[in-house]
């Protein structure tokens, strides 16, 4: 028997070696990882996109936020002897009140100022006299009066020291710092 088991193994055939195989393209895949790469490059697209928009609302935003805490402390100018408020000066007051309405914790100091003409004594209350005609402008249209407080500073801050009526008429103003509530501004509703 094992005579013949030894007769059957020398008979028996060797394996035929394994054909090498060929990979056959498979479209389906190929449009599946297309399909896939194109939406990832889409959703990249969206994202920057998306954050571009963002940065340009923040700039945007950032430069009306400027541009209001520049409206708040713009100041105005009168003319000579006079505390009257110009009409150019109620355009940029008028520019104050949506801001003042949208922030009720800004606080405001108006300062008086004249030019180097006249007596300290009287300069003193002329610019005590425009700061009070700026806060009585402002209080009429809506801003309480205990968000502002004045004080003049006469001649003794001048921008000019030129004697001459260029120099003088820049002199002759109101000046606005916040004192309180700047720092958060809120922009008002029309400029979200």
């Amino acid at each position: 028997m094992a005579a013949a088991s030894l007769a059957a193994c020398h008979k028996k055939k060797p394996a035929p070696a394994p054909t090498p195989t060929t990979t056959t393209f498979n479209e389906d895949s190929a449009r599946r990882a297309q399909a896939y790469a194109d939406s990832v490059r889409r959703a990249q697209e969206r994202a920057r996109f998306v954050a571009d928009s963002i940065d340009r609302a923040n700039r945007d935003r950032a430069s009306r936020l400027a541009a209001a805490r520049t409206a708040l402390t713009a100041p105005i100018f009168f003319d000579y002897d006079m505390a009257e408020i110009r009409d150019d000066a109620r355009a940029t007051l008028e520019s104050k009140l949506p801001i003042l309405t949208a922030n009720p914790d800004i606080r405001l100091r108006i300062a008086g100022h004249t030019d180097s003409r006249g007596s300290d004594e009287y300069n003193l209350a002329l610019g005590s006299r425009r700061a009070a005609s700026v806060k009585a402008f402002l209080s009429e249209r809506g801003v309480d009066g205990s968000r502002m407080e004045i004080v003049s500073f006469g001649k003794e801050r001048p921008t000019c020291t030129e004697e001459e009526e260029s120099c003088w008429s820049r002199n002759r103003r109101a000046e606005f710092e916040l004192t309180a509530g700047g720092q958060n501004l809120t922009l008002p509703n029309s400029d979200r």
